[in-house]
């Protein structure tokens, strides 16, 4: 599986993004796909994940109300709606797919991963 993340940015507080994350190289029907985040000398963080054969998500709760996690089938792509950004949010963010199941939130259940766009939120 090859992922295509894009959709970064600079914006200011408050402001709204798009993410998207473009799949080739396999169907997806058996994977999971997730949204983690990497801020400057921190670790990665699970933002979304969302199984793509029944749609099912769940969120970290620094995001659950703001962020939304959704795919396209016909275009095998993930997207990360992000509003109401905050400079807390500035990172870069990573797609990647997994074949688990039932979980999707380490960042080691994900095989393959997308190059990362860079989100800058400005206060």
């Amino acid at each position: 599986v090859q992922l295509q993340a894009s959709g970064g940015g600079l914006v200011q507080a408050g402001d709204s993004l798009r993410l998207s994350c473009a799949a080739s190289g396999r169907t997806l029907s058996n994977y999971r796909m997730g949204w983690f985040r990497r801020a400057l000398g921190r670790e990665h963080k699970f933002v979304a994940t969302i199984r793509w054969s029944d749609g099912s998500t769940y969120y970290a709760d620094s995001v659950k109300s703001r962020f939304t996690i959704s795919r396209d089938n016909a275009k095998n792509t993930v997207y990360l709606q992000m509003n109401n950004l905050g400079p807390e949010d500035t990172a870069v963010y990573y797609c990647g797919a997994s074949q688990s199941y039932y979980t999707g939130t380490y960042y080691p259940q994900y095989t393959y991963w997308g190059q990362g766009t860079l989100v800058t939120v400005s206060s």
